[in-house]
């Protein structure tokens, strides 16, 4: 038949098929089963970078588990962004390229290296979901828990999808010349839009609430200090961390050779490798561990050099020439350094313990220092006994709801998917100190702050610090005024369309004249459909 080649067509056939001219019908064979594998890869891509985009938060951990496996530091996380961003893109594009074709009456040819392009990209998100099912699998609880953060927002845009779609249905229904697959049709798309409309009775989001009974902004805790400001664990971290208004430094803590306390996260084999220069230092020295080192060889050590050079955070270049050469020059601080800067600012001070038997050299360091012991926030479980009688003015910090219970505690720190946002209500309710981490992103913190977490630990301080309420807060009443407008304004746009077409198709099986594309779609279409 025909074709008119105008400048639409030909880029939808060209971009899908590769052909610049029209195709003859032959060449049609498994069009249609095609067609469901682009339709199929889409919606697949679409969830996987949903996955990367709400992990996102955590992206700080998946590079430090890459360069304890490889030993070189790689933004592995943001090369995954960035690889499944093109996926994303490719695969939608292709698919809106299919329903063009469909709407121009173009036969959907699609061309091989398509085909050999959806196959890798069915093969890289399967490796991705099951690298995060091995490797993190602590990461899965992150998706339903976004999902109370986005639920309302993915509705109102999944209604507005069906709506744009419906047209090519509702042709599909139109040329369907048997009643069984027309049935189908019906069936399938009253099922699938009912739960798209209806799916907001199910939602259930922390943020829908009144803004006068909007809980209290959670305080900030600085995550090793402010590491996405300064070289995290440096004195220049903490520094940058006090102008967040936080009320406590987390760190981690281990002893030198000479039993003295010094800051530092990393404790598994070749500790010091990624935030110092000890292999230019000491190239023939074994560093496995932190009694393999006395504080004077620790302290020789650059420990800002290679936040410059490895920019963990994208964040090096929003400092001035002065704080690059201060983070330049940091050093490897010990405890007792941060105590009296705690001391100084009345800030309080949480960390972990990663050497072996350190706990009566750390206490007796911060007995030392004089600070007021109710600024330290212990957390190590291990001791906790000795602990308690050496040192009875420390706030004990546990790791779990059972452990605070039996000890009759009232200060919980436990990773922010690690409590579901009813027992974060409950524990505060109860008037327990709820501490999450590491919340880095704004929609995860908004959500957070919903709930009513006392208080949480991160990486983004002089970000959080800004915000004046959560991104988003909606009274019940008006998301469900919201959520009824926009599901009535599709069903009566879906309806005019539904009565348009078909008058349409009436009007020229009646006068016996079909316009190409209708013509077309009951040929391409009908592989779709079982035969009566």
């Amino acid at each position: 038949m025909p074709q008119d080649d105008s400048c639409c067509r030909v880029c939808s056939r060209g971009f899908y098929s590769c052909h610049w001219k029209h195709s003859s019908e032959n060449k049609r064979k498994h069009a249609h089963c095609w067609f469901s594998v682009v339709t199929l890869v889409s919606l697949l891509s679409l969830c996987w970078i949903y996955i990367c985009l709400v992990t996102f938060n955590d992206q700080d951990d998946v590079n430090w588990q890459g360069f304890t496996k490889l030993k070189r530091w790689v933004n592995w996380f943001m090369v995954l962004i960035i690889i499944s961003a093109v996926l994303t893109t490719y695969c939608v594009l292709l698919l809106l390229f299919a329903l063009f074709q469909v709407a121009l009456g173009e036969p959907l040819d699609l061309h091989w290296i398509h085909k050999i392009f959806l196959f890798f990209g069915v093969i890289f998100i399967a490796f991705g979901v099951t690298g995060i099912s091995h490797q993190w699998r602590d990461e899965w609880p992150t998706v339903p828990l976004s999902l109370q953060a986005t639920a309302p927002f993915l509705q109102f845009g999944a209604v507005g999808a069906l709506t744009l779609l419906s047209p090519f249905v509702f042709r599909g229904f139109h040329t369907a010349k048997e009643k069984c697959p027309k049935f189908l049709i019906a069936v399938v798309f009253v099922v699938v839009s009912a739960a798209i409309f209806l799916c907001p009775l199910y939602i259930d989001s922390p943020c829908l609430i009144k803004l006068h009974e909007l809980p209290e902004k959670p305080k900030l805790i600085g995550h090793r200090g402010a590491p996405m400001l300064a070289p995290e664990n440096t004195m220049m971290s903490f520094n940058r961390s006090i102008a967040c208004g936080v009320i406590a430094f987390e760190t981690d803590v281990q002893l030198s050779k000479d039993r003295i306390p010094f800051l530092m996260h990393d404790n598994k084999s070749e500790f010091l490798r990624r935030t110092t220069n000890v292999k230019e230092k000491f190239p023939d020295k074994d560093f496995t561990h932190s009694f393999n080192l006395t504080w004077e060889e620790l302290q020789s050590l650059n420990a800002g050099e290679w936040f410059l050079k490895t920019d963990p955070f994208r964040s090096v270049s929003s400092l001035s020439e002065e704080e690059m050469e201060t983070a330049r020059n940091q050093t490897i601080p010990s405890l007792l350094q941060l105590l009296n800067l705690a001391k100084q600012h009345n800030i309080s001070v949480m960390f972990d313990l990663y050497s072996l038997d350190e706990d009566n050299d750390t206490v007796r360091t911060i007995l030392n220092s004089d600070i007021d012991p109710s600024l330290v926030l212990w957390l190590p479980p291990a001791k906790r006994e000795y602990v308690n009688k050496t040192a009875p003015g420390f706030i004990q910090v546990y790791n779990t709801e059972s452990d605070m219970v039996k000890k009759s505690g009232k200060h919980l720190n436990v990773k922010y998917s690690g409590l579901s946002i009813k027992e974060i209500r409950r524990l505060r309710s109860n008037n327990v100190t709820v501490n999450l981490w590491v919340v880095n992103e704004r929609w995860l913190f908004s959500l957070l702050w919903c709930a009513g977490a006392s208080s949480v630990t991160t990486n983004s301080c002089h970000l959080l610090k800004d915000m004046d309420q959560p991104d988003w807060v909606m009274e019940p009443p008006t998301y469900k005024i919201t959520w009824i407008a926009v599901d009535i304004t599709s069903i009566l746009m879906m309806t005019v369309l539904f009565i348009f077409q078909w008058k349409t198709h009436c009007f020229c099986h009646r006068t016996g004249t079909e316009d190409n594309t209708s013509a077309w779609n009951e040929k391409e279409l009908s592989p779709f459909l079982p035969t009566g």
